[in-house]
């Protein structure tokens, strides 16, 4: 039985979603992605993921809004652990991404073990 866990990259930069893979594809994480909020919503009503990690200022549909969607859904989804990333580092950044339902908040840039900490913490996978 495969008993990987699989992460959800919301993010439209394509290098920042190819070193966060690059991070947790090798300590063993399965790794899907999106370009914005829109095709993350749309990746979720088919396939469940086990972490979202969510980009803030994204084109089409930012990560707040995709995740106060998401968490308005009445769905086993809309339940689905949130890591928001972001340059924002303000109070009031903070303050809106706990408002949208975000479980963790990390500053880009993200370190490596940051992440692998917080995405083991997350979706319950062993460090």
């Amino acid at each position: 039985m495969d008993n990987l866990k699989t992460i959800l990259i919301v993010d439209d930069a394509s290098l920042v979603r190819l070193y966060y893979r690059s991070i947790l594809e090798p300590a063993g994480f399965r790794i899907e992605e999106a370009l914005n909020g829109v095709e993350a919503l749309e990746k979720l009503q088919s396939a469940a993921v086990d972490l979202l990690i969510v980009d803030i200022n994204m084109p089409l549909m930012d990560g707040l809004t995709m995740l106060e969607t998401l968490r308005q859904m009445a769905l086993p989804i809309a339940a689905t652990p949130a890591l928001i990333t972001s340059t924002e580092s303000a109070d009031k950044d903070f303050a809106a991404a706990r408002a949208a339902g975000a479980n963790y908040y990390l500053v880009k840039p993200v370190d490596r073990d940051s992440l692998l900490e917080v995405a083991a913490m997350l979706c319950g996978a062993p460090q």
